[in-house]
């Protein structure tokens, strides 16, 4: 056991290194000059080299790799080149209002998943299953931005019981805080939920099937417990890797919500550094983003490998 998360955890660095290489290479070959976005086109020539020498943009190109790659892994990440400050502190700030936003989509996309593909796998062609299929069609059609301003006319704009965007801060108060969260968790909860309801139905459906939830129910088990005990811990695997997808996605594409509801989020930096051309900003959330699917994947893998026996095996 010991050796193959040695070497699940080799392959997690040096997908990381890869990744880092591939978002470096990347970046560099984005157009428009942060010089020139930062003085204007008015900045004279000799300006411009100063100006690109104080940022290390006239060095080659390997060792600016070099000197970013070292400097994330002693946990520098830089000075953002539009706002004067270390990046670090921003994406920690960003990740403040991001991270709890995701939580709760996540939370809620679970919470109106799992009973429902659970039951309506149980009920299998009757009302209650095509209710569930219509609710997961809807729901998958309906983008997150469009549920956004659907909320905000409907819960804001109409009865006025939810603020519409912004975000007062943590230091305003628990309350308020997630009253500012409310919405846009509902707007990102609701095409995932439609996707794990599928993925939920289609695992307990094909583990009805297996011949153990057959020995049970012939041996006198009720099909509730034979749903809960038996049928549900056995799906798990397909639904804890969708739960894990959709746990990173939530973080790295909210972009477009909170923009809608106004969010001082990770999302939101990232697409404010890709207009301004902030390279070392967009390289460092991007890297963040990239590191966040990889490990969340390797924590699923590690909760699979614990919760079946057959992976260990396998693997």
């Amino acid at each position: 056991m010991i050796a193959l998360l040695a070497r699940r955890f080799a392959g997690l660095v040096i997908t990381l290194v890869i990744v880092s290489l591939l978002i470096f290479a990347i970046m560099d070959l984005l157009p428009g000059d942060p010089a020139s976005i930062l003085l204007g086109t008015s900045a004279s020539p000799e300006t411009l080299a100063a100006l690109r020498h104080d940022l290390g943009l006239d060095q080659p190109l390997v060792l600016r790799y070099g000197q970013w790659l070292a400097g994330v892994l002693s946990g520098d990440l830089g000075r953002s080149y539009t706002y004067d400050v270390p990046v670090k502190g921003l994406i920690v700030e960003r990740l403040a209002v991001t991270l709890p936003l995701a939580l709760m989509a996540i939370t809620l996309s679970v919470a109106i998943a799992l009973p429902l593909g659970v039951l309506a796998a149980s009920r299998r062609g009757r009302v209650f299953d095509i209710a569930a299929a219509l609710f997961s069609q809807i729901s998958i059609a309906m983008p997150a931005f469009w549920v956004a301003l659907l909320l905000i006319i409907l819960f804001s704009t109409m009865l006025r019981l939810m603020p519409a965007g912004g975000f007062p801060g943590w230091g305003a108060g628990l309350l308020p805080a997630l009253q500012a969260l409310v919405l846009p968790a509902v707007a990102l909860a609701m095409p995932q939920a439609g996707v794990l309801t599928r993925v939920a139905r289609s695992a307990v459906l094909e583990t009805l099937h297996e011949d153990f939830a057959r020995t049970a129910v012939a041996k006198g088990l009720s099909r509730s417990a034979v749903l809960w005990r038996h049928v549900v811990p056995n799906a798990l695997i397909p639904i804890l890797t969708m739960i894990g997808l959709q746990f990173t996605f939530l973080v790295a594409g909210a972009v477009l919500v909170e923009n809608v509801f106004n969010l001082p989020g990770l999302g939101r930096l990232a697409l404010q550094a890709l207009s301004q051309r902030d390279i070392i900003v967009m390289q460092d959330v991007v890297l963040f983003f990239a590191a966040l699917v990889i490990v969340v994947n390797f924590i699923v893998d590690l909760f699979c490998l614990a919760i079946d026996p057959r992976i260990r095996k396998a693997a």
